[in-house]
């Protein structure tokens, strides 16, 4: 298997096609920050596929009506991309993980909060065009800006509208490299 997933293109013309598709793939995440962080929910949605799941609704205006509820939390978002990794299952179908460092104004708690977090993603082309199919969430720490991170700290605790789950231990290879090598000292198993 290649570093760029279980794909492996048969053509040139194949080989020069994932090269543009990894380039596209990877613009995805840049654009959803900026649309999240300018509030363009419309190019927000065009990220993503025609028929994607919102919640118990389906398709880019669902999508956009709840993202535009969520966004309310927060006046200002600030979302800072950094690396991105894709694997191809397929020409036209890939996965992918991004991390992210995010900060977040709060007015209803007069908070300025900084957190990190990864997205897995899953990327499909539709008529030409990649596109999010799905982004799950998940976070290390979200805190206030003036306090220092703690292993999981603001995760789920009601802060934030977005449920995320909690990193590291959401890795599936997390918990059997612990129980190899034993936990490290001050650590709960």
């Amino acid at each position: 298997m290649s570093r760029l997933g279980p794909w492996e293109p048969a053509t040139m013309e194949e080989r020069v096609d994932r090269m543009e598709s990894l380039a596209a793939i990877r613009q995805l995440p840049c654009r959803y920050a900026l649309a999240l962080d300018s509030r363009d929910m419309d190019a927000m949605a065009a990220l993503f596929v025609p028929d994607v799941q919102a919640g118990s609704e389906v398709g880019r205006d669902a999508l956009r009506r709840w993202f535009t509820q969520i966004l309310q939390a927060s006046r200002t978002t600030i979302h800072l991309v950094a690396n991105h990794i894709v694997d191809f299952d397929d020409a036209h179908h890939a996965r992918g993980v991004v991390y992210c460092r995010d900060q977040l104004e709060r007015p209803s708690s007069g908070r300025w909060e900084i957190g990190d977090l990864q997205y897995w993603d899953s990327y499909e082309r539709v008529d030409g065009e990649w596109c999010f199919r799905r982004r799950k969430f998940h976070r290390w720490y979200l805190t206030d800006a003036l306090s220092r991170p703690a292993h999981g700290a603001g995760v789920n605790d009601g802060s934030d509208p977005l449920a995320a789950g909690q990193l590291p231990e959401a890795f599936p290879t997390w918990a059997p490299y612990w129980e190899s090598v034993g936990q490290p000292a001050g650590h709960e198993s």
